[in-house]
Formats: C-alpha cells, sequence, structure tokens
C-alpha cells in the first residue's frame, strides 16, 4: 500500500515535532529560542540535543554524521564521521557529543577562498546552524552548518546569508517598534525559488563531452523543431518524465523540502519545479538539495538533469525565480497591501525602502546573478535584460503617483490619498497583469526576482537583497526618530519619508517591455546601470559605498569582500577556459575527423562512378567536396586561433584583466569556431556525425 504523503513529509528530518518528542521540555524550550530568538545555545543544551539526535538517527538507519556546508564552489559539501568510538573491550559504543554536533573542522585550503588562506593554512571551521533542521540523506546524518576560515573569515554561502537576516530583523523590527507594534519578536526574509532544468537521456548525455565537462552544448545546428509551435509549455508530462518527478517529490517530501508545482517549461525536454514559501535560509538548503537530488533521480530514470542556465543555443535556457518577501514569525507578510490606513502606510513604507534599495543599488543585484553560464541567458527572449528595473504595476504605480502629486486616486471613487488617516482606501493587490520581461517585479504580496541562474545558489541574490533593504530601512528609521525627537507628529513624518523617496527613485520603476531597444536607450538616460557581462559587474563589486555597506551591517569585511569578488571573477575565467579547451578537443578529435571521412566518402563515389563512365555527373558530389573542404579548412584554421588565444591567457596578469580577455577574445574565438562546426554537422552524413544532435537530445525522452 502507497503511504500517504502526510506519513512521508519530513520522515528523514529531525524537526519540530520530533525534537518536542525526543526532548526534555526545558531542553526543548530553549532550542526553539535559540531558533526563533537568534539567542546563543548552551553546551549543555547541545549536548542532550546531540544524543537525542544521535539515536534518532539511528533507529532511522544512519551510520554516520556530516557537517553539512556550502561552499563557494556553489554545491554542498560533506565530510563523514562514524557514530562509533572504541569501548576499550575491543567493541565499541555510538557517541555523538554537543561540541562534534556545534563544531567541525574540515580542511579549508581546498575550497574556495579567493586569497583568505594559504595552502599551509589549512585549518577552517564548520559551525551549526540550528535554524535550519538536520536531516538524513544517503544513511548519513546531515547537520546544516556554516564554515569558516581559522581567522572567522566566512568562506561559504550561507554565513552572508545568515548574517544578513540578522540585519533585516533588526532593521524591520525599528520600522515596527516606531508603528507601535511591540509583539511582533522576529522578521525573517521568506523565498520561494522556482527551480528549472531539463531533462534528456543519460546515454545521449555522456556522447558529449561538452555536456559531461561543462553542463551546456558548445557545438549543435538548430533543428528542424524546436520550441516554435508553443506545444510543450504546460503540455501532458511524458511518461518516464512522469516517473522521474514522481520519485523526485518523494525524496523532496521525505526532507521536508515543501515541492509542490510542477510542469512542462517552455523548450523542449524543460521542466520546472516549484516550492512552497518557507524561511530564506531554509529555502535556500532546500533548493541545494533540490538540485543534487535531481541529478540524482534523474539517472536512476535512465535520464540526465542539466542545470545549466543555457544547455542549448536557439532555445530558452533556464533561471530560478527567486520570490522574496518579509515576514513576522506569527506569519503576517509586511509586503501585503493591508486594508486599514495604518496597515497601508506601513507596506508603503516597506515597499519604498525595496523600491529605494534596488534604486541605490543596482549594481549589487547584478552581480547577484553574475556568471559565465547566466550571460548567455540574460537578456534574451526567456530572461530580463541586465538592467536592473522594477515593476510595480499600473495600479500600485497610480497610488505612488497620487501620494506625490495629492491629485486623486481612482479606485472605484476619487479620493485623496493620505498617509495614515481615515480616507486611505485599500490598496489594491494582484489588480495587474504580470510583466515577465522585468527582473524585479511586484506580484502581490512580495516581489520575483527572475534574474538569478538555474544553477546557482540563491544565497547570494538573497542576502544581498537582505542587506540592502536592511540598509534603506535602517535609514528611514534614523530619519522617523529624529524627526519624532523634534516633536513632529508621526503620520506627517511618514507621509514625507514616503513622498521623498517615490520622488527619488521613481527612475528605476518602469513597468513597460524590458525587452525593447527603446527601453535601453530611456534606461541610459535615466541614468540606470547596464552592466552587460560578468566582468563588467564584478568590477563593482567592491566599489568604496558597497564595502561600507556590508561593513556597517556586519555582513563582510573588505577583506571577505574583496576575496568574493576574486573567487567569482576566478570562476568566470575557469569556467570559460574549460568551455574553449573542451570545444579544441572537440573539434580535433572529433569534428575534423568525421568532416574527413565523410569527404572520403563523397570523394570515392565520385570516382567510382568515373570508373563506369567518365560521362555520369559528378556536380553534385564536387559542389559537396567544395563546401566541406572550405567549412574544414576554417574549422582547422579557428580551432588553432583558439588554441593559441588560450595558451595567452597564462601570461595575462590580474583576474579581472583574464576576465575581460575572456569576454573580449576567447569568446568570440569559440562564436567563431561553433559557426563553421554546426554548418558542418548539417551537411555531413548523420551516420558520421560524432555526436546527437540537438533534434536528437530534445526528443528522445518519452
Amino acid at each position: 500500500m502507497t503511504k500517504k504523503v502526510q506519513d512521508i513529509f519530513g520522515s528523514a528530518v529531525f524537526g519540530d515535532a520530533i525534537m518536542r518528542q525526543k526532548l526534555p521540555k526545558d531542553i526543548y524550550r530553549s532550542l526553539k529560542k535559540t531558533i526563533e530568538e537568534g539567542r546563543d545555545l548552551d553546551i549543555t543544551v547541545a549536548n542532550v540535543v546531540a544524543a537525542a539526535m544521535k539515536d534518532w538517527a539511528i533507529e532511522h538507519g544512519a551510520t554516520h554524521y556530516s557537517h553539512w556546508f556550502q561552499p563557494m564552489t556553489g554545491i554542498t559539501a560533506e565530510k563523514h564521521d562514524a557514530f562509533i568510538t572504541p569501548s576499550g573491550d575491543g567493541g565499541i559504543i555510538t557517541e555523538f557529543s554537543g561540541r562534534e554536533l556545534i563544531r567541525g573542522e574540515p580542511d579549508a585550503s581546498s575550497l574556495p577562498s579567493g586569497g583568505l588562506r594559504a595552502t599551509f593554512e589549512a585549518r577552517g571551521y564548520t559551525a551549526w546552524d540550528p535554524t535550519s533542521y538536520a536531516f538524513i540523506k544517503d544513511n548519513v546524518l546531515c547537520i546544516p552548518t556554516a564554515f569558516c576560515s581559522y581567522g572567522g573569515e566566512a568562506l561559504d554561502k550561507k554565513t552572508p546569508l545568515l548574517r544578513s537576516m540578522e540585519a533585516i530583523n533588526d532593521a524591520a523590527l525599528r520600522i515596527l517598534r516606531l508603528f507601535g507594534n511591540t509583539t511582533v519578536k522576529r522578521v525573517v526574509a521568506t523565498v520561494g525559488p522556482e527551480q528549472e532544468y531539463f531533462l534528456i537521456r543519460r546515454e545521449d548525455f555522456f556522447r558529449r563531452m561538452d555536456l559531461v565537462y561543462t553542463g551546456r552544448t558548445l557545438f549543435g545546428a538548430k533543428p528542424p523543431k524546436g520550441q516554435e509551435l508553443e506545444d510543450h509549455y504546460f503540455g501532458a508530462i511524458k511518461p518516464k518524465v512522469k516517473a522521474f518527478m514522481e520519485e523526485l517529490n518523494m525524496e523532496l517530501w521525505r526532507l521536508g523540502v515543501y515541492a509542490k508545482t510542477e510542469h512542462n517549461e517552455t523548450a523542449p525536454s524543460q521542466h520546472e519545479l516549484a516550492p512552497v514559501f518557507t524561511t530564506a535560509n531554509i529555502a535556500v538548503d532546500h533548493n541545494q538539495l533540490t538540485m543534487e537530488l535531481m541529478k540524482v533521480v534523474a539517472a536512476r530514470h535512465g535520464l540526465a538533469c542539466l542545470l545549466h542556465e543555457k544547455p542549448f543555443e536557439g532555445i530558452n535556457g533556464s533561471g530560478k525565480h527567486n520570490n522574496w518577501s518579509l515576514s513576522t514569525l506569527d506569519g503576517q507578510n509586511l509586503l501585503e497591501p493591508g486594508d486599514t490606513p495604518r496597515e497601508n502606510a506601513q507596506f508603503l513604507l516597506f515597499l519604498c525602502a525595496v523600491i529605494a534599495a534596488v534604486d541605490d543599488y543596482q549594481d549589487l543585484l547584478r552581480i547577484s546573478v553574475a556568471s559565465a553560464g547566466n550571460d548567455h541567458r540574460l537578456g534574451s527572449s526567456e530572461a530580463p535584460p541586465a538592467i536592473i528595473s522594477m515593476f510595480i504595476g499600473d495600479d500600485l504605480s497610480a497610488v505612488l503617483e497620487s501620494i506625490v502629486s495629492g491629485a486623486d486616486y481612482e479606485c472605484g471613487c476619487a479620493t485623496a490619498m493620505q498617509i495614515g488617516v481615515h480616507v486611505l482606501p485599500a490598496i489594491p493587490k494582484d489588480s495587474t497583469d504580470r510583466n515577465r520581461t522585468s527582473p524585479f517585479a511586484f506580484t502581490g504580496n512580495k516581489f520575483e526576482f527572475r534574474m538569478p541562474g538555474s544553477s546557482s545558489s540563491v544565497a547570494g541574490p538573497v542576502f544581498i537583497l537582505n542587506t540592502i533593504v536592511a540598509e534603506e530601512l535602517c535609514r528611514f528609521a534614523d530619519y522617523i526618530e529624529s524627526a519624532l525627537a523634534d516633536g513632529e507628529v508621526f503620520n506627517a513624518v511618514i507621509s514625507r519619508l514616503i513622498c521623498e523617496q517615490i520622488r527619488s527613485h521613481n527612475r528605476i520603476i518602469f513597468n513597460g517591455n524590458n525587452y525593447s531597444k527603446d527601453w535601453e536607450r530611456e534606461a541610459e538616460l535615466r541614468g540606470l546601470c547596464n552592466y552587460k557581462t560578468t566582468p563588467d559587474a564584478m568590477r563593482h563589486y567592491a566599489d568604496p559605498k558597497n564595502v561600507a555597506l556590508f561593513a556597517r551591517h556586519g555582513i563582510f569585511t573588505e577583506t571577505e569582500l574583496r576575496s568574493r569578488c576574486e573567487i567569482l571573477t576566478l570562476n568566470y575565467c575557469r569556467v570559460i577556459r574549460i568551455e574553449a579547451t573542451t570545444m579544441v578537443e572537440m573539434a580535433n578529435k572529433d569534428i575534423l575527423p568525421a568532416a574527413e571521412k565523410y569527404m572520403k566518402v563523397i570523394a570515392d563515389t565520385a570516382r567510382s562512378k568515373l570508373l563506369i563512365s567518365e560521362k555520369l555527373p559528378v556536380t553534385v558530389e564536387t559542389k559537396m567536396l567544395e563546401r566541406l573542404s572550405t567549412l574544414t579548412e576554417a574549422l582547422y584554421d579557428r580551432t588553432a586561433v583558439l588554441s593559441a588565444d588560450l595558451a595567452k591567457l597564462v601570461e595575462i596578469g590580474g583576474t579581472f584583466e583574464n576576465a575581460e580577455f575572456c569576454r573580449d577574445v576567447i569568446l568570440p574565438d569559440m562564436a567563431a569556431l561553433r559557426e563553421v562546426a554546426d554548418e558542418l554537422e548539417t551537411l555531413v552524413g548523420a551516420e558520421y556525425w560524432p555526436y546527437p544532435t540537438y533534434g536528437e537530445l530534445l526528443s528522445r525522452v518519452d
């Protein structure tokens, strides 16, 4: 009999219900305060929790434990230690102490550090994050942790996220207290990351070196049928894909992941999974698990899961739409338009904080989604452009405009918009269409940040969003507190502040078509950033204003920030180097020999015809040989150019200089090489071409 979802969900998680059952009441209450209020964890409490966690894990088949962390590689890391300890009589006992729960010591020199750690400085620490529940995966108790160096510098993606969550909590509470709300104990960022991905046959995946090494196809001619008919989006799910989705759901539900929505996406063989919203920290952990399990479960079904932002040229790539909001622990959404004047004023202030944050820190939001893979996707017809702007809809725009101008706002009846008094009407929710071209769109009670790439961790976009909004909220709180200290009236202060913010940051609001060339020109006139590539964006990560921002909120020291910049820029260079080297190998070892072999077949055919009779026409063979020979010569020459330019990378000094050389020289070389290879693919006989074509890759999953 199939188990009910209710019985499966969270069965592999040491969650709240299990803790309430397994822990003494005083220990449970103490741990809950740590989780909900951010209090320090007492070692006595940790010892009891560790013992209960170990017993529960062993009951569920676990033999080892691991501090599960998220280094700057973009994926997760784990080191497994068995629970066993020698008993002294030749046997063993199982032990797990509070100290082992709280802290681990992995090698910190072999993971990306951006210069923070030398090879001989190997010591690093993992620290338990009790706000994200431990879980069992592959018979290992996985304990979510932060990862830092011996000197305390952040070496991972979780640490800045946790720091930013403290910053947004402190800043939001200051605003709520000014509105007279003294009952809220904590404010958290909530996130629901929609995950797009492709599924292809596993055997086809391993027949393509480019997919194996880089996650995307570096060569591939356009197939006869791509996504032109728009028949894949929301279409019937194929049996093999459905079986994959069903098993994936079960695996995710066991781990407490709120996997909810699944469907076919726009491109052939493309799909999406969307979870229910949860707190940012847990959402990031869950998304990392989702990406890992997608690959594992796909392999069990004879499939390969592609998470690259642009695995196939000429059809839609994959993103990870990051739905972000702010909520109190009791479930009040601070970005929910309210029905009463005071709620509306509070909502408008938080809305203005987000508007100001996006405008003031456009560069950081662009940087948060910068990668070699995402550069292929941004600005295409399936993703927003690199220009940061906000969509808030016509109705909400009209509300803001009427506040500034003092003109009547028409929502059923003409009403003058005044903040904090009884004539303020209910602010409409979901009364305008969605704008799928906008990078940052308000969608009723949350913002959808549509720029993040499908393979990236959402920790980066989230900690930057948290930090920049916290900065604006703190600025607002300083302004209000100063005005109140001078004897001003609260409603008047709030009204003036909101009006000032709308006037100052109106340039970032754009409700039109972000794909249009007119918008690109208008954005330039408005003074908005347009960093089209990762090197363009990364140049600004350590700008003085950003160094000051992160230091002010305790997110990064300047050294930590510069290390992040180094890691991300170096990763861009390495990805492109790997791709270019793979192209050279594929061209030299596979494509050139295939073309030569096919030309020999054609030449032999012509020779055979002439042996039969010199009068037999060989025009077709001659023309084919001429075209193939020309393309093969071009392929050889362009491969040589790419190889030579790759060699020059070694001679260039400086990470930024390398990145710009990759962008300005290596990528154009790769595009030129691909152009001739893709044309060759359309001419070489199918049985001679060494790789599965786009048509085969995208249509073979049944």
